[in-house]
């Protein structure tokens, strides 16, 4: 049986912040480790939850990021251990200032990257799971019945659309 070459992906980041001081300087620095970007969407409220405000504050805002880079999918873990060590550069007083999670996308799916346990995440490596987020179907992205509320609510799905079309120009060139 022969084995076939790994897949490349597009790698998605997803920042969190109430604070748009940062922002600029934390894009910069994905960018110096990852490549340029191609897409960073415009700016989400992040109200749907309260999860992050004792750290992070209230008025949450989110944004992604994409690469132009394509990479392998089996480099999700050693990515989000390195997404968790650049948000240490951004610490404030009480906590972090930028969350980042990344992840990635082929052409069906969009996968997080998690340092929890759930019953639908896939163990990667050293604490990281592979979270699947949202698939691809009938010209559309949809979220699985555990996908946070963020992701299933659509407000996401033009921008991951257009990132997913640029993705899949990207494949034809390899």
């Amino acid at each position: 049986m022969e084995i076939q070459e790994t897949p490349k992906v597009k790698y998605i980041f997803g920042l969190i912040y109430s604070d748009d001081s940062n922002i600029t300087a934390c894009i910069n620095h994905l960018e110096k480790v990852f490549g340029p970007s191609d897409f960073i969407s415009k700016e989400y409220s992040f109200d749907i939850t309260d999860y992050y405000e004792n750290e992070m504050g209230s008025g949450l805002k989110r944004k992604f990021i994409s690469f132009i880079n394509l990479i392998e999918a089996q480099k999700l873990s050693e990515i989000k251990r390195l997404s968790n060590i650049i948000e240490e550069y951004y610490l404030k007083e009480n906590g972090r200032s930028i969350n980042l999670d990344p992840g990635y996308m082929d052409l069906d799916k969009f996968i997080l990257a998690s340092a929890k346990y759930g019953r639908q995440k896939i163990y990667l490596d050293k604490g990281i799971y592979a979270d699947p987020t949202l698939y691809f179907f009938k010209k559309e992205f949809h979220a699985y019945a555990w996908s946070f509320p963020d992701f299933s609510s659509g407000m996401y799905n033009e921008y991951f659309l257009k990132v997913r079309v640029q993705y899949k120009h990207q494949i034809k060139k390899t």
